[in-house]
């Protein structure tokens, strides 16, 4: 769900991944990677990326909180 809100948000502020991957101070790869579900984003990531498409953090996160099921095993 994370990685699904994240594609969303930067289609929706018309970002490509490179130009997203250059407001955090990373390469293109580093994005797809992501997006492409084979890394994991942490905590302080997900807010750099959420500012770098300048969305409210806390919303995207609502949202990805928003489709998680009740029970989550960890």
């Amino acid at each position: 769900h994370l990685v699904a809100v994240l594609v969303e948000a930067r289609q929706a502020s018309g970002l490509t991944q490179a130009e997203l991957a250059a407001r955090v101070g990373k390469d293109q790869s580093f994005v797809s990677i992501i997006e492409r579900g084979q890394r994991r984003v942490d905590v302080l990531e997900f807010v750099a990326l959420a500012r770098a498409m300048d969305a409210d953090p806390a919303r995207l996160f609502a949202k990805v909180e928003g489709a998680l099921s009740k029970k989550i095993a960890i």
